[in-house]
């Protein structure tokens, strides 16, 4: 069991995800750095609408057990990962828990080489980007 430091810098976000996702659940240990500097590819309008969307619903029966999207970018980068493990599961859990996210580069990681998930440059590929920074602004979080 080794510990990936991965950079999310100009990463696509589900891609990202799903190799992150990989390494987890062969018992890995991985850090994302710059989870707020992730890119989701799309329009940006659609993309905005389709998480708001998320963001708002309700159970009218009990509000409290309606589902939580979180508006913090780590966070927000943390739940997308959490929907491709079976995080439901024992091995899920267990994965999830080997997980860390954080926002810009903590001063314990200053030093650490971070891996680059394998990918075109994301210009090259796609025409519509948001980064996730944009996404949770326009989703209500103001940020420090």
């Amino acid at each position: 069991m080794t510990d990936y430091v991965i950079d999310g810098k100009e990463q696509v976000l589900g891609r990202a995800a799903s190799q992150v996702a990989k390494l987890l659940l062969q018992g890995n240990n991985v850090i994302i750095l710059n989870s707020e500097s992730m890119l989701i590819t799309g329009h940006k309008r659609n993309i905005v609408e389709k998480y708001k969307r998320l963001v708002e619903l309700k159970d009218k029966a009990n509000p409290e057990h309606s589902p939580y999207w979180s508006r913090r970018p780590d966070l927000f980068v943390k739940r997308i990962v959490r929907g491709m493990l079976p995080y439901k599961k024992p091995r899920g859990k267990e994965a999830f828990k080997k997980l860390r996210v954080y926002i810009s580069v903590p001063e314990s990681f200053q030093g650490a080489k971070a891996h680059k998930i394998e990918s075109k440059k994301v210009n090259e590929i796609y025409e519509n980007v948001i980064s996730v920074k944009e996404l949770t602004a326009n989703l209500g979080y103001k940020g420090a």
